[in-house]
């Protein structure tokens, strides 16, 4: 496995990671009684706790984006 090919790797890791990141927060945006109404028929959970999980998850997905796709990507155009 080459530089050329783990950049690429990395590339399209974080494409499609920033891509479904987008997707949870537009969608969290859009419709937010919509997905809550989804979870909380599995999970008893009130809506301001369903919040913050959700706020946290994203938060969360965003930092280990950022640090396992992003900067590695970064990272090996820079030395390439």
């Amino acid at each position: 496995m080459d530089i050329q090919m783990l950049t690429s790797f990395f590339m399209w890791c974080t494409i499609i990671n920033t891509g479904f990141l987008v997707f949870l927060a537009l969608i969290f945006m859009l419709a937010p009684n919509l997905v809550y109404r989804l979870q909380s028929t599995f999970i008893d959970i009130t809506r301001e706790t369903f919040d913050i999980v959700f706020y946290s998850f994203i938060g969360f997905f965003k930092i280990v984006v950022l640090v396992f796709n992003l900067v590695p990507w970064i990272a090996l155009l820079i030395i390439g």
